[in-house]
């Protein structure tokens, strides 16, 4: 079997819907491969999960089709976050959990990823059979073995109940003034709930999806409008959650944006406090260099793995650490999930403002972040600018004035011909006339 996938990226299949490969046909056959590949490992059961998007009806509704005929039992959550769908896949002993969601995308993309029982991305193995197996032509079990679906009407609450449990029982929320951005997305019903319940006075905006209005101008992505709600209504802090409710952005009582990196540095400097951090924290190729010099600060190890949540988690189950982050707002506690979950992560940074008694601006000051500068270059596809002798050239130079107090990096996308640079140091000058510096020789050389 070839080890080069087809269909399934990082993050499962996704596209535009309508585009191949999110049409209803190919996700029927999909959902009859993966169907077919699970039944074999035991699998009866599967929970199926949604954002808001309006294509998501389309596409449950063509997986449940194939699932049926290979055998399987679909239960439908509706809309429910990533992480909901990770846990609920794992408490309900369902051999495998499906998510319908493009993230923090457009509405007119959409995705389908697939957790194992455990709550955990699939195996490569496992994503590697079913590609093998959508070669075949669909054939249909017999007809007293085919599927039925369920709607599983509890599994707001049930989520809701497990978040909260991941808070300090001993803390509360109140006298906490929070607005919280939901993006339209999958936590519209969710998030504002958990905050409410544990105390704290919910401001919630991006809580009226239609199918259309996901991630637009609200979220994760876009903070802008939540910043600026938070100064207006003088709010303590402002959490921004992406789509599918993976990625966690905040705001401070000030209006200033605090990232993933900031996120998870608070996260482990509390439990280093504690004596509770095992071991380091996980960032990325793109993990700001003020992160790691603000946790070298507190003796704590920082490991970068490539860009992505899946290669994060390889490096946290590696080394048998709890902590991962991207600066997008992903942040994994394999204390506490088996994923990224934004709610789960946003409450442990509220417990260490409630027990610090300390403000979101006050947390964050332990870490500065470096001006970063990100230019994209197109080249051609037959090229290979990293191996052009000029680019060498400039970059070392860079690198010299640079010295210990920035760095670069030149890493080719994986979906398009794009050649990313990035430069980030102290002074914001010089990272950015060396980024485009950068780019130029990258542009002549192509």
């Amino acid at each position: 079997m070839s080890n080069k996938r087809r269909y399934f990226g990082t993050d499962g299949v996704r596209g535009k819907v309508g585009q191949y490969p999110i049409t209803p046909d190919f996700v029927l056959k999909l959902g009859w491969a993966a169907g077919r590949v699970l039944a074999k490992q035991g699998t009866k059961k599967v929970i199926i999960g949604k954002d808001t998007r309006i294509s998501g009806y389309m596409l449950e509704s063509a997986l449940e089709a194939g699932l049926a005929a290979a055998g399987l039992k679909a239960t439908f959550t509706g809309p429910m976050p990533t992480p909901a769908v990770a846990y609920l896949t794992q408490t309900f002993r369902a051999e495998a959990g499906i998510v319908i969601s493009a993230s923090h995308n457009p509405f007119y993309d959409n995705g389908i990823k697939f957790f194992s029982s455990e709550g955990t991305k699939l195996p490569d193995s496992i994503e590697l059979a079913i590609e093998a197996e959508l070669d075949k032509d669909i054939e249909c079990v017999d007809s007293a073995q085919l599927g039925k679906a369920s709607r599983l009407t509890d599994a707001a609450g049930r989520y809701i109940e497990f978040c909260k449990s991941t808070f300090p029982s001993k803390l509360s929320l109140a006298g906490l003034k929070v607005v919280v951005d939901c993006a339209h997305g999958a936590t519209y019903h969710i998030a504002p709930n958990v905050f409410r319940e544990l105390g704290a006075n919910v401001i919630a905006m991006g809580v009226e999806p239609d199918g259309l209005n996901i991630n637009d101008q609200v979220g994760a992505t876009d903070v802008k409008a939540l910043q600026q709600r938070v100064v207006e209504e003088k709010a303590d802090l402002g959490l921004a959650f992406d789509g599918d409710g993976d990625r966690l952005i905040m705001v401070d009582e000030h209006g200033n944006k605090v990232d993933g990196d900031q996120i998870a540095y608070i996260i482990a400097r509390d439990l280093q406090r504690k004596g509770e951090l095992e071991g380091g924290v996980v960032g990325t190729l793109m993990t700001n260099l003020g992160m790691e010099k603000g946790l070298e600060k507190l003796g704590i190890p920082l490991i970068r793995a490539a860009v992505g949540d899946r290669y994060v988690m390889e490096q946290l189950i590696e080394n048998g650490w709890k902590i991962g982050a991207e600066n997008s707002g992903h942040v994994i506690l394999l204390d506490k999930v088996t994923t990224g979950d934004a709610i789960v992560a946003a409450l442990q940074v509220l417990a260490s403002i409630v027990y610090s008694k300390q403000s979101l601006n006050q947390l964050s000051q332990g870490m500065t972040l470096y001006p970063q500068v990100l230019e994209n270059v197109r080249f051609s596809g037959d090229t290979n600018p990293l191996e052009a002798e000029a680019v060498k050239v400039v970059v070392e130079q860079v690198e010299a004035e640079l010295a210990d107090k920035g760095r670069v990096l030149l890493r080719k996308s994986g979906t398009e011909p794009l050649l990313r640079v990035m430069v980030e140091g102290e002074d914001d000058q010089l990272v950015r006339s060396s980024a485009l510096k950068i780019a130029e020789a990258v542009k002549a050389s192509c």
